[in-house]
């Protein structure tokens, strides 16, 4: 079946269609990040109104590269939640105009399980059961994955997200937005010679917590010179003290739960460093991991007809009504 995927919980309008046997046909993404850029962040009234402005051109275009038309649809899939709540109503409004007009399913999907089964668009996809990392700007997660929709939460951070630290982090370097990445951009040119604490790592459990290492960054910057090098040396204190909290906690989870194999996705799975101390790491423990290519780290509507399909597939569905949800437990959904 030809599943249409559409993404739009922040700044990114991400169209995709999905067959079930072939896999990928076509993707598209629109960025809105030099539009917030200018405001520091994301504002949403504006990422509401563009994706508005995007949706439907990027549907049709997708549709039209890939010689289909609306009547080889087979099914819809939308992001439903969590995200910004103007932005994923477009989104969802959208998706059950379409899939009432074609006489067509349409199944709502978690922004974090589309991440969470971003690998599974690779050639060489991991199997159930693994752990899955899912880190990006709103979100830190641990879980473990059984199957489809049977999802344990292992930890989560209790205050900023990793994503979220390191944008926060980037701004109070003097970066533009988004800060994160080119926080990681500037810590290639640093040395991590600062002792950064790694935050919950000297107690039990395996949630997070990162506004500390926020508040500790600033102290630093306020306490330096802010020359450049000072500024690169920072960001590099600050990654790996990121890094390396991830990695301890990851070793844990996989230690717990006796699994072999470590999904890492989300935003700020595209940070080397990160990429690099976590397959260390596994190496040592003689486990697997499977990282999403770059292009789909970020948010794109891939995953989201990817994880729209295999639902569409087992049965599931959509009625007329649709709704988004700002918050939504990723281990409460319907499992397959």
């Amino acid at each position: 079946m030809y599943v249409l995927g559409i993404e739009t919980s922040c700044d990114e309008t991400g169209i995709a269609i999905y067959h079930s046997k072939q896999g990928l046909i076509n993707h598209k993404l629109h960025s809105q990040i030099d539009m917030h850029s200018q405001y520091g962040g994301v504002v949403p009234e504006l990422a509401s109104r563009d994706h508005i402005r995007k949706i439907v051109p990027l549907i049709k275009q997708s549709i039209s590269e890939t010689r289909l038309n609306n009547k080889d649809i087979n099914g819809i899939a939308y992001t439903a939640g969590p995200g910004l709540m103007g932005a994923l109503l477009v989104g969802a409004a959208t998706a059950r105009s379409l899939a009432w007009a074609w006489q067509i399913p349409a199944i709502a999907v978690h922004h974090m399980e589309g991440h969470l089964l971003a690998p599974m668009l690779e050639k060489n996809p991991p199997q159930m059961p693994f752990v899955a990392l899912l880190i990006s700007g709103g979100h830190t997660l641990l879980i473990q994955v059984e199957n489809i929709g049977n999802y344990c939460l292992l930890g989560e951070s209790l205050d900023d997200a990793a994503g979220e630290a390191f944008d926060k982090t980037g701004k109070l370097l003097g970066l533009s937005y988004p800060g994160g990445a080119k926080l990681a951009k500037l810590a290639e040119s640093g040395t991590a010679r600062l002792k950064f604490p790694r935050p919950m790592t000297d107690r039990p459990g395996l949630d997070f917590s990162f506004s500390g290492l926020k508040t500790f960054a600033l102290n630093t910057i306020n306490a330096s010179t802010q020359s450049e090098q000072d500024r690169a040396d920072i960001a590099a204190a600050f990654q790996e003290a990121v890094a390396d909290t991830l990695t301890i906690k990851c070793k844990r989870a996989l230690l717990q739960t006796g699994l072999d194999k470590l999904v890492v996705a989300g935003g700020v799975s595209a940070n080397q460093h990160i990429r690099t101390e976590l397959s260390k790491m596994t190496q040592q423990l003689n486990a697997t991991i499977y990282f999403p290519r770059l292009e789909f780290c970020t948010d794109n509507g891939a995953m989201i007809a990817y994880a729209g399909c295999q639902r569409l597939m087992a049965g599931q569905q959509q009625g007329l009504e649709f709704s988004a949800h700002p918050r939504w437990a990723l281990n409460g959904l319907t499992k397959i």
